[in-house]
């Protein structure tokens, strides 16, 4: 039995096997793209050398997958909505797979750019459709840990990305750095056949008003019949259906797959849907705005300024930021069902306040310094790994799993799609400015400038994020509802838990 009551002392989990397996396979696409992510980082280095480009080149070559991922989210979450969960991950798949092929045959920068951007689109499906699926098919009491799992795919990704780096650099330059982005096509293709394994989301099949099979997936996603049970209940009352109705199928109505959904999210919202958009879009804004991206795509060029001259201890050094990465969101995933989403992200971004801090303060005395300042070199590696080991811990895993569990069952597809387009936005508006900004404000001072929106961002999760750990995704709009304010002395909200099981 999965039921769990909120401060139960000595409660366990019990994760279902195969809910997890499923999660684990849509993850795999969340992998493909951290690799994509952290091979170029190291890729950059030798297509510059090889292709004779300029920085202004390289800023675009890195934010354009970013401004490629805000169409292709915004696509996926219709597109989702009107063939599935399932289908979308295997389009996403396909949209890779060709990417990876053009960027791996790329004789010039057009057709590396073109590459790059379809592999962008891809990315946007990806972002949005994991989580969803994954907290689609989750029970409440594991769905922190399931929904995470796709940002640790991305850390595993970055890491094998790093990985790759290092060792097809000592192949010529020209088959190099080719090597490193074409191989992400051999996964894309194993998903693409994978994936056809995996059921479908009980909740868009329950949409579709397929009652019968989303009640057969929906138990062997759950640990007991009575769990199934409740959850189809829930699922049913969500959705405007009798939850006593015993038919296999029955006909909704139009908007099943995704008519007008737009009018309810941004036209004319209820008060509680309007908090839980501002909510969504203000995570994943502050998730890319406090600096992640500058760290992950250009830490090579970070740990050159710290004073890291050798370009194979600097491709070392970038491992070791894939490792912590990797290293402390896998942590995140075992905390975020017991500690909560709330208390994760408030230590996160207070952590990654004085990293950055720390990471502006020893880059800018090693730039102003006559000489070479070990202490300063000491610090600015020691400050990166702890800033995105802060960041890993909480916000990075956090913010997926908060934005795809709160949305209403009938906004969720297309109130994701938009936040994860504002995640994209921001992404592309970090990579592709960073060197023009630290050119402008110094390198060290464009650190203090990611500390000191940290801080704000610390400010708008303490006052407007609310606790949901435990609570079902049928629970969610109540949780956001009026009088329900994050609570000061309980660091979350203060509504009755409800036993979801008997």
């Amino acid at each position: 039995m999965v039921s769990r009551e909120e401060g139960s002392e000595g409660n366990q989990i019990r994760v279902n096997k195969y809910a997890c397996a499923c999660s684990i396979v849509a993850s795999m696409i969340s992998i493909i793209f951290g690799y994509d992510t952290g091979v170029m980082s190291g890729a950059m280095i030798f297509i510059k050398e090889d292709l004779k480009i300029n920085d202004t080149q390289v800023e675009v070559l890195a934010g354009i997958l970013n401004l490629c991922a805000l169409v292709g989210s915004i696509a996926a979450g219709r597109t989702s909505d009107y063939i599935g969960r399932r289908y979308t991950i295997i389009l996403a798949s396909i949209i890779f797979l060709l990417g990876a092929v053009l960027m791996g045959y790329g004789p010039s920068f057009p057709i590396l750019l073109t590459g790059r951007c379809t592999a962008g689109v891809g990315v946007g499906f990806a972002l949005m459709i994991a989580p969803v699926y994954s907290a689609e098919i989750s029970s409440p009491s594991y769905r922190g840990f399931l929904t995470s799992l796709p940002e640790l795919g991305i850390s595993i990704g970055i890491l094998l990305g790093y990985v790759s780096n290092y060792f097809f650099a000592k192949l010529p330059l020209r088959l190099g750095w080719r090597m490193m982005l074409g191989i992400a096509a051999v996964p894309s293709l194993a998903l693409a056949v994978g994936i056809f394994k995996m059921p479908e989301s009980p909740r868009w099949l329950v949409m579709q008003g397929r009652l019968s099979s989303a009640e057969k997936i929906l138990l062997l996603v759950s640990n007991s019949k009575e769990e199934a049970q409740t959850r189809f209940r829930d699922i049913k009352i969500a959705a405007g259906i009798d939850d006593n109705c015993s038919e296999d199928s029955i006909k909704l109505p139009q908007n099943s797959r995704g008519q007008g959904v737009w009018k309810e999210i941004l036209l004319r919202p209820s008060p509680s849907v309007r908090w839980i958009l501002l909510a969504a879009i203000g995570i994943h804004f502050f998730e890319h705005a406090t600096g992640i991206e500058a760290v992950i795509l250009y830490s090579p060029r970070i740990f050159k300024k710290a004073g890291v001259m050798s370009k194979n201890k600097l491709l070392l050094a970038t491992v070791g930021v894939g490792v912590t990465k990797t290293t402390f969101i896998t942590i995140a995933t075992f905390l975020i069902d017991k500690v909560g989403r709330r208390q994760l992200l408030l230590t996160s971004t207070g952590g990654m306040v004085f990293a950055l801090a720390g990471l502006g303060f020893g880059l800018t005395m090693e730039e102003n310094s006559q000489g070479k300042l070990r202490w300063a070199l000491s610090l600015s590696i020691v400050a990166t790994y702890t800033f995105v080991a802060f960041f890993s811990i909480g916000l990075g895993p956090v913010t997926w799993v908060y934005s795809s569990e709160i949305f209403p069952l009938k906004l969720r597809a297309q109130g994701v799609s938009i936040a994860v387009a504002v995640n994209r936005v921001m992404n592309a508006t970090v990579s592709m400015s960073f060197i023009s900004i630290y050119k402008a404000i110094t390198i060290g001072g464009s650190f203090f400038m990611f500390s000191a929106i940290s801080v704000v961002a610390w400010l708008f999760f303490y006052f407007f994020l609310p606790e949901t750990k435990g609570r079902s995704l049928e629970e969610m709009e109540m949780v956001f509802g009026k009088g329900n304010r994050p609570n000061k002395a309980q660091g979350g909200i203060e509504i009755q838990q409800r036993n979801s099981l008997p």
